[in-house]
C-alpha cells in the first residue's frame, strides 16, 4: 500500500477563529489566492458549492417569472454618472479601463462593480407601453469592486454573484417583487443552506446606494457576528427619471417606471463555512453538497469488497443522491479526515463482514454512526439527509436565539457585544443618524436591519434616552 498522505490539521476555532476559517477554506480546496492581490481562484470544490446554490435560485427564479440576461462588463463613465447617490456610493471602489490596446480612450470605462445603469439604459429604449411591463431580468456574472481589505468568500475584489434588476408600472408592483425576492433569499438561506435568518428593512445610513427603501436577511455566524446574506432594494422611480425609462398607460399618460434590484453573492459560502463549520472542517448540509454520500470500503483488497461498493453506488446515484465511491489506496482513517474536512454529510463503511451480514454503516458528519441493512440502503440514506439537514438548522437557530439579548443603553449594548458573550443586541432607537453612528464610532456595532418582527424592549433611545418606538437589531458584522 502506498504511504498515507498527511491529513492537515486546522487551527482551532476557539484558538483563532480568523485562522480556522482560512485553514478551512484552503484545506478543504475550496480557493486558492491567484497571482493578482485581492483576487481568488475558486477551484473545483469551491465551485460545486456554488452552481448547487446557484441551481437551487436559478431554478427558484425562473419559477417566479424571470429571465436570465448578459449586460456588458464595462460601463461609459457619462453613464455611470447619471444616478448621483448611485455613483456617489461606489465612486471608491470602481475600477476603470483607460486604454484599448495602446490607444487611450476618449471616455473611461468603469468596470462594472453593479449593472443598475446598465440595465436602466437598457430598459429605456426597450419600454414603451404598459403591455411591455413588468420586465423581470436576472444576471449571474461577476463584479468587481477595489477593496482595500479581502478575505476568501466574504470580500474579494472581484466576485461572482447574481443581480436582478426589475422594472414595473407601478409602486405597489415594484414594492410586491422587492419583498417577494427578500423571502427568496430567505427561503435558500434557510431551506437550503440551513442558516437562519433575521429578515427586515435597513436604515437610512447601511441602505444601498440610490435606493429608496434596502431590505436584508442577517445571519449569525460561529463567532456571533453578523452576516448580510442577501439584498433587496425598492428604488421607486429614481433611477427612471435619471434615465427616462416612461411609458404609456392605458389612459395613454405617460409615466415613470418603477424600479427594484436584489442581489446575492458567493459570501453564501462563507456564510455557509462559518455557521455549520467545526474543528474537523467543512459541515456542509445536504441540500448544496457537491457529494452527499462517501462510500468508503474496508479492506478494499479483499475479494468482493469493491464489487459490492460499486453496486451500492449505482444504487444511491439511481435513486438521485450525490454518491462517490472512494477506492484509492490511501487508508480508511486518511479517507475518514479528509471527508470530514470537506464536510461531506454521510460516509459510508462497508467491509468483508459487513457484506456476510448484508449490512453497512452509515456515519453522518455531525452524530453517531448507525448500522443498517443492505436492504434499506436508499430510503435510509435519504432519511438521514433530511435529518442531517433539519439538525443543521436547528442548531444554528438554537444558536442565534441565544444569542440576541435585549438592551436598554449603548453602555449595555457595547459592553455585551464587544466585551463579553458577542452575538446580537435588539433595542430600541429614535431614528437619529447620529445615534447610529455614535455606535459604530465607540464600539464598531451597526444596525444589522429593522426586523419584520418588531416587539418593544423598552421605551427610549438607547444612545440618546428619547422616546423611541423602533426595535433595531445591532451587532458586529463581516
Amino acid at each position: 500500500m502506498a504511504k498515507d498522505k498527511q491529513v492537515e490539521q486546522i487551527t482551532d476555532m476557539e484558538v483563532d477563529f480568523a485562522q480556522w476559517y482560512t485553514d478551512v477554506v484552503k484545506k478543504a480546496e475550496l480557493i486558492d489566492y491567484s497571482g493578482v492581490k485581492g483576487f481568488y481562484i475558486m477551484r473545483p470544490y469551491g465551485y460545486a458549492l456554488w452552481e448547487n446554490i446557484q441551481r437551487a435560485m436559478d431554478d427558484i427564479f425562473k419559477a417566479t417569472g424571470h429571465e436570465n440576461v448578459s449586460m456588458p462588463i464595462l460601463i461609459p463613465e457619462g453613464l455611470l454618472q447619471k444616478e448621483k447617490d448611485h455613483v456617489d456610493g461606489f465612486a471608491p471602489e470602481v475600477a476603470w479601463v483607460t486604454h484599448g490596446g495602446s490607444e487611450e480612450l476618449t471616455e473611461k470605462l468603469c468596470i462594472r462593480p453593479t449593472s443598475e445603469t446598465l440595465f436602466c439604459d437598457h430598459y429605456s429604449r426597450i419600454v414603451r407601453s404598459w403591455r411591455d411591463l413588468p420586465k423581470l431580468y436576472n444576471q449571474w456574472c461577476s463584479v468587481l469592486r477595489w477593496e482595500k481589505t479581502t478575505r476568501p468568500f466574504l470580500r474579494h475584489r472581484e466576485f461572482l454573484w447574481q443581480e436582478g434588476h426589475t422594472v414595473h408600472a407601478t409602486e405597489a408592483e415594484a414594492r410586491e417583487e422587492t419583498l417577494r425576492m427578500l423571502e427568496v433569499y430567505a427561503d435558500i438561506a434557510e431551506n437550503w443552506l440551513a442558516m437562519p435568518v433575521i429578515r427586515g428593512q435597513k436604515t437610512e445610513k447601511e441602505k444601498f446606494a440610490g435606493a429608496q427603501d434596502t431590505y436584508s436577511i442577517e445571519c449569525m455566524m460561529h463567532d456571533k457576528k453578523g452576516l448580510q446574506a442577501g439584498t433587496s432594494h425598492y428604488f421607486g422611480d429614481g433611477f427612471a427619471k435619471a434615465f427616462d425609462i416612461t411609458y404609456t398607460d392605458k389612459d395613454n399618460q405617460i409615466r415613470h417606471c418603477h424600479q427594484t434590484s436584489w442581489g446575492s453573492s458567493i459570501r453564501l459560502i462563507g456564510g455557509l463555512i462559518m455557521t455549520h463549520g467545526d474543528n474537523s472542517g467543512l459541515v456542509l448540509p445536504p441540500k448544496i453538497a457537491p457529494t452527499q454520500v462517501v462510500i468508503i470500503p474496508i479492506a478494499a483488497h479483499k475479494e468482493g469488497v469493491l464489487d459490492r461498493a460499486e453496486q451500492l453506488l449505482t444504487r444511491l446515484k439511481t435513486a438521485g443522491i450525490r454518491a462517490k465511491l472512494d477506492s484509492s489506496d490511501q487508508s480508511p482513517g486518511w479517507k475518514f479526515a479528509e471527508y470530514e474536512m470537506k464536510g461531506v454529510p454521510l460516509r459510508l463503511e462497508m467491509g468483508p463482514r459487513d457484506i456476510e451480514a448484508n449490512q453497512c454503516i452509515l456515519a453522518p458528519r455531525v452524530g453517531e454512526k448507525i448500522t443498517i441493512s443492505q436492504d434499506d440502503l436508499e430510503q435510509q440514506v435519504e432519511t438521514m439527509l433530511t435529518a442531517i439537514q433539519q439538525g443543521l438548522f436547528d442548531r444554528a437557530k438554537a444558536h442565534l436565539e441565544a444569542h440576541i439579548t435585549p438592551v436598554q443603553t449603548m453602555a449595555e449594548a457595547g459592553r455585551i457585544v464587544a466585551e463579553e458573550q458577542g452575538g446580537f443586541v435588539k433595542a430600541m432607537w429614535c431614528g437619529a443618524r447620529a445615534c447610529e453612528e455614535a455606535l459604530k464610532t465607540e464600539y464598531a456595532i451597526t444596525s444589522r436591519n429593522i426586523p419584520f418582527a418588531q416587539e418593544r424592549v423598552g421605551e427610549t433611545c438607547l444612545v440618546c434616552g428619547k422616546p423611541a418606538d423602533t426595535m433595531v437589531i445591532w451587532g458586529l458584522a463581516y
